[in-house]
Formats: structure tokens, C-alpha cells, sequence
């Protein structure tokens, strides 16, 4: 099935494989729409386009290049855990086993990457023989060096020398000890001493960061080129993974983003800035001033999510003019005492003048996220959220409002990673959708149910791999999780250990032998001054 790649516009140039090149099939567990539009996957896959002693063909649910017979490596970008199921079954769809270790010598090394796995890979760990933790940019290399210096090697010594190099972890060559089957975490130990005692994820330090390799109709978002004008967050909110898993805070000059936004421009007229905050970017307004230029009239800009006390009439306008109708703000919670617990630095009055601007500039709508559970809530901070949209209601009254709305899950490698998910979420939830009904606020909540999933998997343990197995065969809805945990009883904790428990902080984590963001005590400390606020 190749239909879908004869739409794709390259702006790279592919090498001619060599013929002994390594053979590498490089998937994303999910339809190719979805896949083609991860920039993360987007970069990955070019690289090892560009290589010549690489021969890569992509592989999706939906479609997939013409497929070596024999492959060496086959990886996969994992940026969303409930598709670990896709990844099992496109394993078994190409005839290999789905667990590491019924794997031989005949057999690819399996290898994984993206934001699931660095933060915490241990839910997936059986399933894959190498994972790389961290930024692609400084993993690939010494990652395919290795494999092709070690191919004709037996597979136990290729592991073995995969787990050398800075930022691969190989499960397999780690222990996992507990206080019993179903008890907590004992420790966590290499298998030989010339292994890692602690992996540490790799960061990319380069002067440039990534933008598109392929621009295609068929994408999520259509013909659009990506580039990523910021990586990370400076503001460091404490429940969130994309703050703290991709320190430091990272920004490329405006003398090698307009160079490449210009590369992307020959090809669309649609272009999409990256980033968790991408207003922060020191040079922001000179980036608008230069898209700003009258022969630009005709692109269609888009910004992820922004800073709101960056959003001016100026920015407004600019967006307005662009195609752009509305902006997508985080404020978390309407409450001024909860944005200080979470360390979100944000003033009601700058939540209100950001309104103004917008529609000072033309726009006609702004999204807001937000988020219910948050450690300490209680039902004031939530009445404060609709007394929020009441007022902003009156200072833009032309703007519609939408808030989307999850609920807080535990994430490893944040501040917030002992907390437990709140049961009273599900009736605020309820309560934010009645409430702001009244006030014409169009609201989108996430599920309750996926967000519970989401904590068990944030914050699984290798035991849970048996578990995610059968799940598969039985559907992906909360009940499914509970027939598994049911069925498993005595071999893993209880579902509620997982998700709704309360940690103690010298509670041994399933990542403890991963550093992929800040050490532990330095976490416990921002969770602590996060206490003394409330």
C-alpha cells in the first residue's frame, strides 16, 4: 500500500541505501494521518533517510512502505501510552514475538523512543530490547554506530554494548526486586557490573531545533510545515511532563528560524510554530515582525499554545490577518491560590487583558485548557474557575469561550509524581459542564475514565506488561482494566495503588534507575514549596 506517500512533498534529500546498509523499519502505532503530523516522528524517520548505510521504510497502521524481509532494526515513536496495543499488533503483524524475551537470534532488536518512554518506560519495558531516552538528535547516532559495528555480533553482546552508550536502556539487563508479588519496589539492579547502575537521558545542545521533513494533504493538519521555535518550558509548572521531561529550556536563534520557516514556504502557504511556550522565545517579536512583511498575506499561521501575558492586540491582529480565529491559552484553574500551588505564574488581570487583546485584534474566540484534581482543590478553587468565565464574559463579551478540560494525572519525572488522582474530579468535571453551560461557555472535558488509565500507565511498574497484554483482547475502556486486575489478583497491587494512592516520597519509583528530568530530592523540594503556598 504506498497511495498515501505519493502526496508527501520532501524537503530533504533521501540517500541511496548502500547494499549492505541495515535494514530498519521505523512505525508509529497509529494511522498515518496521525503519524506523519509528530514532528518527533518526522525527524527520526528523515535522519534515517539521510543515512547510507540505513535502508528505513515506515510502517503505520493504516499503510506501509514496501517492508524488508529480513529486518535488523524495527522502532517505534511512542508519544501517546493507550497506543502501546497498535505497537503489539503491528509486532505480531510482522511475525515477531511481542515480548523480549521470546525473542532469538533471528530476530530484530525492537527498539523505542518518544515522550511515553523516556518518562517512563516501564509499563512497555518487556516488550522492547532498547529504548532511547531523551532527545533524538544526540541518540541516533552512537544508537545505529553501535548496531552496525555489533550486527554480526551474538544478540546478548549486542545488547550488552547497546547498553554502553549514554541514553539506551535495555531493560533486560536490569532486575527488578519487590517486597512481594503484590508489594512495592524493592530495588532495581543491573545485571552485570559493567551495566549503568542509572541511565541518563540525553539532551540536544545544538543551535538549531527541529521543523519539517514532509509536508502533506493527507496530514492530521493539512500541507502544514512544522517548526520548533522553543523546546521545553522556562516556567516549570509542577504537575507538567512537557516542562520537566525536556530541560533545559531551549530556544534557536531567529537567524536559523527564519531560514527554515523560508524553507517551508516554498512548499505551503500553511505554517504551524511548536512549542510548550512558544511566546518565550526571547526574539518573538521580531519573529511577527519579519512574518508580519506584506508578502506573507497569504500564509495561514498557526501558534500552539501561548504564554498569556504574551498575548498583545499586536499578536492578535497579526493572527487575525493570517487565518488564525482564535487562540489556545493554559490557565489551568480559574483559582489565583491553586495557579500558585501548581507554580503557574499567572495573574487573573493578565488572563483579563489577554481577552481584551484578542478582541482588540480581531479575533473571535480563545481556548483555554484547564485542568480539575489538582493537589489541595477544593470546591472553591473550582467555583473560582466559573466566576473566571463569568468576568471574562463581560470584558470580551464579542470572543466565544471554550474551555477544555482534563483531569490532573500523575506524571513521573514531575513534582507532582507522589500524588494521586482525585475521585472527586469526575464530579467537577460535571459541575464545570452544568455551570458553564449557563454561561454560554462551550465546554470540552476529556474523560475521566481515560485520564485514570493514563495515571496507571504514568506510574506502572514492569508488572503491569502481563496486564496491558491481555487488556488488548479484551477493549481499551476502564472495565477492561479492572477485569485484567481482577484476573491477575496476587500478582501485581491494586488498581487504586496506582492511581489514586498517595506516594510517600521514599516509596522506591519504577524510573528510579532513569534520570530523564530532574533528580528526586530536587522534585520533593518543589513539591514541598508547593505545599507551603496552599
Amino acid at each position: 500500500m504506498n497511495h498515501p506517500f505519493t502526496a508527501e512533498t520532501y524537503l530533504f534529500e533521501p540517500a541511496h541505501p548502500n547494499s549492505d546498509a541495515l535494514q530498519v523499519i521505523y512505525g508509529f502505532p497509529n494511522t498515518y494521518s496521525v503519524g506523519i503530523t509528530s514532528l518527533g516522528y518526522q525527524l527520526v524517520w528523515a535522519t534515517l533517510a539521510r543515512r547510507r548505510d540505513v535502508a528505513v521504510s515506515r510502517l503505520f497502521t493504516d499503510v506501509h512502505e514496501p517492508l524488508p524481509r529480513h529486518p535488523e532494526l524495527v522502532g517505534f515513536s511512542l508519544s501517546w501510552e493507550l497506543d502501546y496495543a497498535n505497537l503489539l499488533a503491528l509486532l505480531e503483524q510482522l511475525n515477531i514475538p511481542i515480548w523480549q524475551r521470546d525473542r532469538h537470534e533471528g530476530h530484530p532488536l525492537i527498539f523505542g523512543g518518544g515522550p511515553v518512554l523516556t518518562a517512563n518506560p516501564e509499563p512497555f519495558a518487556d516488550f522492547f530490547d532498547v529504548i532511547l531516552l531523551g532527545d533524538a538528535e544526540p541518540l541516533l547516532e552512537p544508537f545505529l554506530t553501535t548496531v552496525a559495528h555489533e550486527r554480526s555480533a551474538p544478540r546478548q553482546t549486542q545488547l550488552h554494548r547497546l547498553a554502553q552508550v549514554p541514553g539506551l536502556y535495555v531493560p533486560s539487563l536490569y532486575t527488578v526486586t519487590y517486597t512481594s508479588p503484590s508489594g512495592d519496589i524493592n530495588g532495581i539492579e543491573p545485571t552485570q557490573p559493567s551495566v549503568p547502575r542509572v541511565v541518563q537521558k540525553q539532551v540536544h545542545r545544538g543551535h538549531t531545533l527541529a521543523a519539517s521533513t514532509v509536508v502533506t494533504p493527507l496530514a492530521a493538519w493539512e500541507s502544514i510545515y512544522m517548526v520548533e521555535v522553543v523546546r521545553s518550558c522556562p516556567e516549570l509548572c509542577r504537575f507538567c511532563l512537557a516542562s520537566y521531561l525536556t530541560l533545559p529550556f531551549r530556544t534557536p536563534s531567529i537567524e536559523t528560524l527564519i531560514p527554515a520557516i523560508e524553507r517551508g514556504l516554498a512548499v505551503t502557504d500553511r505554517i504551524g510554530l511548536l512549542g510548550a511556550s512558544v511566546t518565550q522565545h526571547p526574539e518573538f517579536v521580531a519573529l511577527m515582525d519579519y512574518l508580519s512583511q506584506p508578502q506573507f498575506a497569504q500564509v495561514r499561521l498557526s501558534i500552539a499554545s501561548v504564554r498569556t501575558n504574551t498575548v498583545t492586540e499586536a499578536l492578535a491582529q497579526l493572527l487575525s490577518q493570517r487565518g488564525t480565529h482564535s487562540l489556545t491559552i493554559a490557565i489551568e484553574t480559574g483559582s489565583a491560590r491553586l495557579r500558585h500551588v501548581i507554580n503557574k505564574k499567572l495573574e487573573t488581570e493578565e488572563i483579563l487583558a489577554a481577552a481584551t487583546h484578542a478582541q482588540a485584534g480581531g479575533l473571535r474566540a480563545l481556548k483555554f485548557y484547564g485542568m480539575v484534581g489538582l493537589p489541595t482543590e477544593t470546591t472553591a478553587d473550582v467555583e473560582a474557575t466559573v466566576a473566571l468565565f463569568q468576568t471574562l464574559k463581560k470584558t470580551a463579551p464579542r470572543l466565544r469561550f471554550t474551555l477544555g478540560c482534563s483531569t490532573f494525572v500523575p506524571k513521573a519525572q514531575t513534582p507532582f509524581q507522589w500524588y494521586g488522582v482525585q475521585p472527586l474530579a469526575e464530579k467537577r468535571l460535571k459541575f464545570l459542564k452544568k455551570e458553564l453551560g449557563k454561561l454560554g461557555v462551550e465546554f470540552r472535558p476529556e474523560s475521566y475514565n481515560d485520564s485514570l488509565i493514563q495515571a496507571l500507565l504514568s506510574r506502572g511498574d514492569r508488572r503491569l506488561a502481563p496486564l496491558l497484554e491481555r487488556v488488548r483482547h479484551y477493549g481499551t475502556s476502564l472495565g477492561s482494566y479492572r477485569r485484567s486486575f481482577k484476573e491477575l489478583q496476587g500478582q501485581l497491587p491494586e488498581l487504586d495503588d496506582y492511581i489514586w494512592a498517595d506516594w510517600p516520597q521514599d516509596k522506591v519509583l519504577p524510573w528510579q534507575h532513569l534520570q530523564s528530568g530532574l533528580p528526586a530530592n530536587t522534585l520533593a523540594k518543589h513539591a514541598a514549596v508547593a505545599l507551603q503556598v496552599s
